[in-house]
């Protein structure tokens, strides 16, 4: 009689455990699949603000050349980009070379049409390629972007030396109107 209740105690023990592994499983199964939506909407997000070539880079960290990484916080330097127009408010940390005068150094500071404004979409990522004729320097800024919204910002001058940055890609927010 023993043997009989210790067989059934063992055999509820393993069905209640089997129907909880069950529902667990499929508690992490819920969890991924909720992961991938997110991640494949984002993907969705980001391709739709590059195909509209409007867009604002937000630097989280500037990485001169020489020189060790520097944090930046907040979303007070950025570059927007639109097709007819690149406004970019970047800090410079690196070396004049001329056509900056000592002391009077703004950034990466520049609000102009772009010359050329070329997107490229590879495997890994998509590639912006832009020109912009500025009054006293010619920018060269290459853009490269994750799927999911992270970038590097390279930004050559004639007039000084490149600066990078890493941040993330956001939309334009539209402007409040002044009343």
């Amino acid at each position: 009689m023993n043997l009989i209740r210790i067989s059934i105690m063992i055999l509820f023990f393993g069905l209640f455990s089997a129907i909880g592994f069950t529902q667990e499983k499929s508690k992490k199964e819920l969890r991924k699949e909720l992961k991938e939506k997110e991640r494949i909407e984002k993907e969705q997000r980001i391709e739709t603000l590059i195909e509209a070539k409007a867009f604002v880079f937000v630097a989280t960290r500037a990485l001169p050349t020489g020189m060790k990484p520097i944090e930046l916080n907040g979303d007070n330097y950025f570059v927007n980009f639109q097709t007819d127009l690149i406004e970019s408010v970047m800090p410079f940390f690196g070396r004049a070379y001329s056509g900056v005068g000592y002391g009077g150094d703004n950034g990466m500071r520049f609000k102009e049409k772009p010359k050329t404004f070329n997107i490229k979409k590879t495997k890994k990522n998509y590639q912006i390629d832009i020109v912009v004729d500025g009054k006293n320097d010619t920018y060269n800024i290459s853009l490269t972007i994750s799927f999911q919204g992270s970038a590097t910002l390279y930004i050559a001058s004639n007039n000084r030396s490149t600066m990078s940055y890493q941040g993330n890609l956001k939309p334009i927010e539209p402007k409040a109107d002044k009343e």
